[in-house]
This record gives structure tokens, sequence and C-alpha cells, in this order.
């Protein structure tokens, strides 16, 4: 048995996706950059995919950059931002991708830019009005804030931040990785100034994601070399990638409520199965419980501490992939989950669906969770629970 429910790490190629790719990789592998017929074909498949991403968002060809992924186009967004607009504030979140986090040390550390960390509630939502305070004391700032989180699933009003940022001259950012493919987009109406994503996150290929960057702004580049990407990024472009991409998310955006309403109905499905399991001490990180509030295929999920190991590894050994954190046994626990309100000496586990995964599948992810905790004898002294006999 192998149950794969880490699809917010990564995910599995779309059968389109592959049909897409095999003559990129096989016939049309020419360089792009080369003047002879085959090259000037395997660069109008570029021109054609960025065509494709920006009618999906609503955005224009000329605003859509490719990438080797979404911690390389966040770095992009953020050091290219604060060189190029000569920026010496920034507000973000103690929850953000440590892309983010660990950029903005950088530029902090070297003395470039001072950071500020908007407040957030008990289960990780962003205080607006925090916010706007922060803004107000900092004209001229740049918001860097994700979408939806990436570990608890926590969606962001990026509406409501992208009008506060034009109000305040701000320069707005947001990390679309966890939604793009599975929430609508359309950039020439909304206040954001930069966005990236990633493929493999919504069914693509690996190494390859795009940055959004709206046509009045420019960044300073990151990677000099042949002028590709109109100068924004050099180097020889991953014209599969890019072709996957780009069929990966009109895919996505094709099947864009039927996926939402699966994925939907399985986290409802295994909330429910957890609730009449019998498992004491059961608590949900953030908003990953909440339909409305969250990421359609992100559960986080803190379940008792077992005496004899940690539970992601168990499931593991089932052939059951999960991620996640613990603090039980003296490991820390993950810096968002550490930003939360949450009890002490739990395990965190991260489940992620996908639209491939069925409500058979669940079930036998509960019945492996209430054997492991069944069979775990300080569980059984400390709570009293057993299996209940009509679920076994």
């Amino acid at each position: 048995m192998e149950i794969y429910l880490d699809n917010a790490a990564t995910t599995a190629l779309d059968p389109e996706v592959i049909e897409a790719i095999l003559p990129f990789l096989t016939t049309h592998y020419a360089n792009p950059s080369s003047a002879h017929g085959a090259g000037r074909r395997a660069k109008e498949a570029i021109d054609q995919a960025r065509r494709t991403v920006a009618n999906l968002l609503g955005a224009l060809p000329e605003e859509i950059y490719f990438t080797a992924g979404a911690t390389e186009g966040i770095n992009l967004v953020l050091s290219g931002a604060i060189q190029a607009y000569d920026l010496s504030h920034v507000i973000t979140s103690r929850i953000e991708h440590k892309a983010v986090l660990q950029t903005l040390k950088r530029h902090e550390k070297e003395g470039d830019i001072e950071t500020s960390f908007v407040k957030l509630d008990e289960r990780g939502n962003v205080d607006l009005y925090h916010l706007e305070n922060l803004l107000r004391a900092n004209p001229r700032t740049l918001i860097a804030l994700m979408h939806g989180n990436n570990e608890i699933g926590n969606l962001t009003d990026i509406h409501a931040i992208g009008v506060l940022a034009r109000r305040y001259n701000a320069v707005f950012f947001t990390d679309t990785t966890q939604t793009m493919g599975k929430a609508h987009f359309d950039l020439q109406e909304a206040e954001i100034d930069f966005l990236v994503g990633s493929a493999h996150k919504f069914h693509g290929p690996k190494g390859v994601g795009f940055v959004y960057i709206k046509q009045k702004h420019h960044l300073k580049p990151l990677i000099y070399g042949g002028g590709q990407e109109r100068g924004q990024r050099g180097g020889t472009e991953n014209v599969v990638g890019i072709v996957g991409l780009a069929k990966a998310l009109e895919v996505a955006y094709r099947n864009l409520e039927a996926s939402r309403s699966k994925v939907s109905k399985l986290k409802q499905y295994l909330v429910s199965k957890l609730a009449i399991s019998g498992i004491e001490g059961i608590c949900y990180n953030g908003e990953s419980k909440s339909i409305e509030n969250s990421v359609a295929n992100v559960l986080s999920v803190s379940f008792p501490c077992l005496s004899t190991g940690s539970l992601v590894t168990k499931l593991d050994q089932v052939g059951i992939q999960v991620s996640g954190g613990s603090a039980c046994q003296g490991g820390g626990a993950s810096h968002v989950i550490q930003a939360l309100a949450c009890e002490a000496d739990k395990e965190n586990v991260r489940f992620s669906f996908s639209k491939f995964n069925t409500f058979e599948e669940l079930d036998l992810v509960v019945d492996a969770i209430m054997r492991i905790y069944e069979s775990d004898p300080v569980v059984l002294t400390r709570t009293g629970w057993k299996r209940i006999a009509s679920l076994a």
C-alpha cells in the first residue's frame, strides 16, 4: 500500500502535462536563443506558454517571467525590489515561507532594510488594523505576505492588503505558491505588484516557476547572463519545464471548480473520520479545518504524542506519506506552529490532498492511525482510549 498525502510539498504530473512535454524532450530540444528554425520553434513554444499563463491570470504576456521555481522568484522579487526602489522597510509575518524570511534576514543583516512583523491572531490570521498602523508609520514600504500558508493553509485577504498598499503608496508582493491553480486571479484588477508561482505545486514539472511583475514596475536582476527573459533572468530557458508549467496551469483552471470541490470534500471527510476515531486530544492548527478560510487541500492536525516514536514516521513505515513536525521527544515544532497559540507536546501532521486522492485512501489512513495509537502503551494508560469496535 502506498498513499500520497503530501501534495503541498509536490504533486504528481498530470497526464496531459506529460503528453505536452514529451516532444520537447525528444524532438524539439533546440536552444531557444538559436537563430535557426529549430531554435525559433523552441522560442515560439516559450512565447505561447507565456501567453497562456498571462491569459489565465488576467495579466499581460510581458508581465510574466519564467524562473527555476518559487524560491528563486521570491529572492528575485525581494532583493530586486529592495534594490530597484531603494526600499528600506519591509512588512512581513512570522509564518511566511523561509525563502521570504531568510532573504529578508540577509538584507537586514547587511543594513539594507528594517523588518516589521505584522501581528497575527491565535489562528495565524493577519491583523489588518496593525498592518495599517505599520503602513501609516512607514510609508513607501514593501509588503511581503503570502496568499496561502504552506503548513496550516490559512488564506490571507490579499484584496484588503492590496487596497491598503495603494492607500499608503506601498509595494505589495504575495507568494501564491500554494494557491496558484487552486484560486482565481485577475491581475489586471488586483492591487498586486509582484507574485510568484511554482509548477510542481499544481501538477506540473519541478524546477520551473514564474514571477508576475506589474507592467509599471521593474526589478534589479538576480541572475545575469545572456539576456534571456527580456534581461530579467539570464540563462538558457527550461523549455520543457515552461511548456509543462503552462499546460499544468491550463488544466488546473479548466477543472478548477471540480478539483476544488473534490479536495474540499476529502478534507471534510478526514475531519469527520478523525472525530469518530476515539483518539483524544486531536486539534487543528490555524484555519486549516475551515473550508472558507484555508487552502482547500491542506489540513494541519495536532495529535497527542506517542511514546514509541513519531506518527509521521510510523505512517511512512506502512506506506502513507504525510509531512509534519513534533515537539514530543524534544524535537522542535516548525516556525509556523511556534508562531501560533498551539498546545505544547503535540505532533503536528500536515495532510495535503490532490484530485488524484480518494475517500477509500482516507479510510485506510484513519485505520492506520488508530492501529498506531492502539499499540502505544502509554497512550492507552494515560487516556484509557481503545479502538471503537464498530470501526475496527
